[in-house]
């Protein structure tokens, strides 16, 4: 009890610091130059940064187990391999069975990116489609799921930029 009577209570305990913030000048770039140009050997992104290639193995192998970087992947032209269609499709979804919803949703392969987002709709799906028919197919199925309330699709004319994360 404190001076005025009232019981004490702790705070919630202290957050663990997110990856950004545990991350130096040095990964930050190591970062941005792996983000740049994809997966490169320790000597030329010591060769780039100036720092010896034994450093430069350390810092990505550390960046690589704590999870700032996820992996290395080939950026396609999906049109080309066969995906004419990308649909962004706004989703609307029972609250208490969301999770059940976007679970369910992503293992579907046709789906690139699933977000929960703030608004009048609960999800935003980026989706990838052969045809025309694959598309229709996935949101009948899609609208079949009996916690799902509405989806309402756009399907992309133009690809102007796909550039996932931001440059510094």
């Amino acid at each position: 009890m404190n001076q005025a009577g009232l019981e004490e209570v702790e705070g919630p305990p202290p957050r663990e610091k997110s990856v950004n913030q545990r991350l130096d000048d040095l990964d930050l770039r190591i970062v941005e130059c792996i983000r740049a140009g994809g997966q490169r050997s320790a000597r030329d992104l010591a060769k780039e940064l100036g720092i010896s290639p034994a450093t430069a193995n350390r810092r990505v192998r550390k960046l690589l187990e704590e999870g700032a970087i996820l992996g290395y992947h080939a950026v396609l032209d999906y049109e080309r391999i066969g995906y004419a269609y990308t649909a962004i499709i706004l989703l609307q979804a029972d609250g208490v069975h969301l999770v059940d919803v976007e679970n369910e949703l992503k293992k579907k392969p046709e789906v690139q990116a699933l977000y929960d987002i703030t608004g009048e709709y609960d999800a935003v799906i980026l989706a990838r489609f052969r045809n025309r028919d694959e598309l229709n197919k996935f949101v009948k199925s899609t609208l079949s799921n009996p916690y799902v309330k509405r989806t309402v699709t756009s399907i992309v004319l133009n690809v102007m930029k796909e550039d996932y994360l931001p440059r510094s």
